[in-house]
């Protein structure tokens, strides 16, 4: 039975008709321990199956580990979004657990994001996020039923995507209990960067630079706080 009813198909086929660049969904799963690892590979095949510029990648965790480890990916479902075609571009862009509900819209943006190869941020930001040289994770963890967790991913995927030095994980916090009650996930969204920057919500572009700073070495810190103040003038 499919996923996606037939108005929903229809929509993001007429969506889709503004792809320009391949995009290649790169999803690892694996048979035990991972009860929503089939019903995410039928939500990405089945929105790839709307598009012969989406191709979908379906690897196994386990028996395939040298090449989740080179994409970084430890869990299962994890996915990588990246742009195709002669030459691969990797971004960054994480999905770890299932894109349903709310997180849906994070999918369908990112993929039309990553097609047309451009964040569009404000020129401001992506300034800032040139001067950044440490490298960050951004983790972002959601529920399927927060409507404002989309926002938080996507505003992570976009930076992700100005800057190599930047990775960003959607993470299912109910698929991966450990981890919120590692970083202490009592309501969604919640941005842990580097492991030691905790922010509450969905910020402004603005902000979310601010907060990035607060990790970034002395150096580099200063330079983008300059740069920061002559462009927002």
């Amino acid at each position: 039975m499919a996923l996606l009813s037939k108005k929903d198909q229809q929509e993001l086929m007429k969506e889709f008709e503004a792809l320009t660049r391949p995009v290649k969904l790169v999803l690892f799963t694996q048979d035990s321990d991972c009860e929503y690892c089939p019903d995410t590979r039928q939500i990405v095949e089945e929105v790839a199956g709307l598009s012969s510029k989406i191709g979908v990648e379906v690897l196994d965790l386990q028996a395939q580990s040298a090449q989740a480890a080179a994409y970084g990916i430890d869990k299962a479902p994890g996915m990588a979004m990246l742009a195709d075609g002669p030459e691969t571009v990797d971004y960054g862009i994480r999905y770890y657990g299932i894109p349903s509900g709310y997180e849906f819209a994070s999918l369908i943006q990112d993929i039309l994001m990553v097609s047309r190869g451009d964040s569009g941020l404000a020129p401001a930001t992506r300034a800032a996020l040139a001067e950044i040289k440490t490298p960050m994770r951004l983790q972002v963890f959601v529920t399927p039923t927060c409507p404002y967790c989309p926002r938080a991913v996507h505003m992570a995927h976009q930076m992700a995507m100005e800057n190599s030095h930047i990775t960003a994980d959607m993470v299912e916090a109910i698929e991966f209990p450990h981890l919120a009650h590692k970083y202490s996930v009592m309501g969604v969204p919640r941005t842990v960067i580097n492991e030691v920057v905790h922010i509450e919500g969905a910020l402004p572009e603005v902000q979310l630079i601010t907060r990035l700073m607060t990790v970034m070495n002395e150096r580099e810190m200063a330079a983008l706080t300059e740069r920061w103040r002559r462009e927002w003038e």
